[in-house]
């Protein structure tokens, strides 16, 4: 006798679901912007009807809000990973491989970034330093101190500086050139980095 074969189920898992609506959404507001975007066009590019939209999310804001935790999830993802093929004790290294992996990221997906964090609500003050990623920049500043790298009398304050200060030269240097030198700009942001926490670099 043939065994019996499982049925598949009717209807696909509520995060997979969720994440076709993000997904929607994000194309969506990458090729139009948010506001002429309706949220019957995200359904319909999710293939679902209107209603399941709202199973998920009270509103269109509400989708970027979750597009804009996404991104830095995938953000601070991608430093980790290039963090994690550094040597262990290599602290300079892991540092400056976070500046160059933060700036590389955030211009590879800056119309993104502008998208779900200026999309349609102005940002607080606490949402411009309130992220994972401030936050993982503090925890690797508080461990090279540990370890006799760097002396840093406040990590998070540092981390807060530094990162504002990467993005905005970062902002400086898009604003400015259709293609952004990547190379000087890595160079600039490790000699920034390295001097705030009282490393000479060679």
């Amino acid at each position: 006798m043939r065994a019996r074969t499982k049925p598949r189920p009717r209807t696909k898992p509520p995060e997979e679901r969720r994440d076709e609506l993000m997904n929607a959404a994000q194309r969506l507001f990458l090729k139009q912007g948010v506001r002429p975007t309706t949220i019957e066009q995200i359904t319909s590019g999710a293939k679902v009807a209107k209603g399941t939209f709202y199973l998920y999310f009270p509103s269109k804001d509400e989708v970027l809000a979750a597009l804009g935790e996404r991104y830095g999830q995938e953000h601070l993802a991608k430093i980790k990973a290039a963090i994690a093929a550094k040597p262990e004790a290599d602290w300079q290294e892991k540092l400056a491989t976070w500046a160059r992996a933060c700036a590389t990221s955030y211009l590879d997906s800056i119309r993104l970034h502008d998208i779900v964090f200026y999309g349609s609500r102005p940002r607080t003050r606490e949402g411009l330093v309130d992220n994972i990623v401030i936050d993982h920049l503090s925890e690797l500043l508080c461990e090279g101190g540990e370890a006799g790298a760097w002396s840093v009398d406040d990590p998070r304050f540092t981390a807060v500086f530094l990162f504002s200060g990467l993005h905005a030269v970062v902002d400086d240097a898009y604003s400015k050139e259709k293609r952004v030198n990547r190379s000087r700009l890595w160079q600039r942001a490790e000699r920034l980095f390295f001097r705030e926490v009282g490393i000479l670099a060679s």
